[in-house]
């Protein structure tokens, strides 16, 4: 087992990685920008290292830094959290020609399913399902007219290097498919220096479920069940639950069988994710694998018992996974909120600033993943993600119903805004308790107007908690000055303030 591993990234899954290796005996090696100097990541490790300024290209994207980093604090490891360079073959290679261990798979399989189009001809080899489109990349706009007249529209069209949701464009109208084009191509090569596209036909109302594997050097993959990911907002994910309210038990274990094709024909190893999307008759379509650890995979966790962390390091240090297929089974119901430092009023628009009161849920059952306390800046340079809330209950009522609970204990105030109240909103809607929605959930149903804005619940626990604190210290003054004064209730005084505001 490696002695030291650095961390090549930050915020909650730098801080997670660190729990994992802490756990193992590792040391952690922390990197960081000079906009996260004091950030939690860099209080939770041994040893921790500038690497450039805040913005990301000129600290967490430069390779040089990052392994002479490694270097200097003896590190024998790197582990890429997500995001950064966890799916960047180049950064892997870079790490091995350095005499250092990557965490995470081969160069050529994050190359094989980086690429889009060539994932789609990979799997479609392999026997896997994938959405009609495109046999590959497409040069122009009559060879996109000419695809959409053959599989009909709607369609998607896609950068070939895309992900997170950037660089796609759905295209309902063959009027829009020009103007589209030209964004999606535009936005390919502004963001992933490559402005190769293709075309997908668009599934009305899908839901996007991924199933988790894990692969070793052995030989052995496997798959750790599914998780359901179709409350979203612009193709990005907010909320998901294990396992989906929406598969059956025969298509789980379907879904299941060929995600372990799938990962075995671009010969994968370490933790990876193979995203599908399903149509209303559950038929199932590979959409893409993400060759790293997923934000969702806390709830994996919770309901199989596996630490994917510490199997992504224990795969790298050359064990064997010891568990087989018949070893895991969903466990209960699991749930997590992603809370961000954004507007949901103001088209999810990133609302960073500084924290200055923060309180996590706790109690049975709730985990909260973390890269911020309270004092903290979320920064402008990077992604807006706070927390990552996610709880386990015996079934899924049992799950709604602590998630409630833990987002009524969640109170974060400050300069900033966040999305609580968009996710309290959605335990309370039928359509979600039911299970009955898809990717166009928020969409559809979501009205900022219909859901209450944190501001004044927040500033009144603020002020609350301000309020207590000092009549705490006034009370403690007095009587240090006087030991026959009573002293005054903070409670008495914090209920005096609810009379007041009513």
């Amino acid at each position: 087992m490696f002695k030291r591993v650095l961390v090549a990234n930050r915020g909650e899954i730098a801080v997670r990685v660190m729990r994992a290796c802490r756990e193992l005996g590792i040391a952690p090696v922390a990197i960081f920008s000079e906009a996260d100097r004091t950030a939690l990541h860099v209080r939770e490790a041994d040893f921790a290292v500038a690497v450039g300024p805040p913005p990301a290209a000129e600290s967490y994207l430069r390779i040089d830094r990052i392994i002479e980093a490694a270097r200097a604090t003896g590190a024998e490891a790197i582990h890429p959290g997500y995001g950064f360079f966890s799916e960047n073959a180049g950064f892997a290679r870079a790490v091995a020609e350095a005499g250092l261990v990557f965490i995470g798979p081969p160069p050529e399989a994050i190359e094989q399913m980086g690429d889009k189009v060539e994932a789609r001809r990979l799997m479609a080899a392999a026997g896997v399902p994938v959405v009609p489109g495109s046999p590959g990349v497409l040069d122009n706009e009559q060879q996109v007219r000419a695809i959409a007249h053959e599989i009909g529209f709607p369609i998607m069209l896609k950068a070939a290097a895309g992900g997170g949701g950037k660089g796609m464009r759905e295209i309902h109208r063959e009027e829009d498919l020009a103007a589209a084009l030209r964004a999606v191509v535009g936005e390919a090569k502004s963001s992933f220096g490559d402005s190769r596209f293709y075309v997908e036909k668009y599934l009305r109302q899908p839901r996007h479920i991924e199933v988790q594997v894990l692969a070793d050097t052995r030989g052995r993959t496997l798959h750790l069940f599914e998780r359901e990911c179709s409350i979203q907002r612009r193709h990005q994910k907010v909320v998901e639950e294990s396992p989906s309210p929406f598969v059956t038990p025969a298509m789980r274990k379907a879904m299941g069988e060929v995600a372990v094709r799938a990962a075995k024909a671009v010969g994968y190893v370490s933790a990876g994710t193979i995203e599908f999307l399903a149509d209303a008759d559950r038929n199932f379509y590979f959409l893409e694998m993400n060759t790293r650890i997923q934000v969702e995979h806390p709830i994996t966790e919770l309901v199989t018992g596996v630490d994917l962390v510490k199997e992504q390091i224990r795969i790298a240090a050359g064990e064997a996974l010891s568990f087989t297929q018949r070893d895991l089974a969903q466990r209960g119901a699991a749930i997590e909120c992603r809370i961000y430092a954004e507007d949901p009023a103001n088209g999810f628009a990133p609302a960073p600033g500084r924290i200055e009161t923060l309180r996590f849920p706790a109690g049975p059952g709730v985990r909260v993943d973390t890269g911020v306390d309270a004092g903290a800046e979320v920064p402008i340079y990077y992604d807006p993600m706070i927390a990552k809330l996610a709880v386990w209950g015996r079934d899924r009522a049992e799950a709604i119903d602590r998630m409630r609970r833990a987002l009524d204990e969640f109170a974060i105030a400050g300069e900033l805004r966040t999305n609580l109240e968009l996710h309290r909103w959605l335990m309370d809607q039928p359509r979600f308790l039911s299970g009955d929605y898809d990717n166009t959930f928020l969409e559809s149903e979501y009205r900022p107007a219909a859901v209450r804005t944190e501001s004044d619940p927040a500033r009144l626990a603020a002020m609350l908690m301000a309020a207590v604190a000092a009549n705490a210290n006034h009370a403690g003054a007095a009587a240090s000055a006087d030991h026959s004064a009573p002293r005054a209730s903070a409670w008495k005084t914090a209920a005096r303030l609810e009379l007041l505001r009513r």
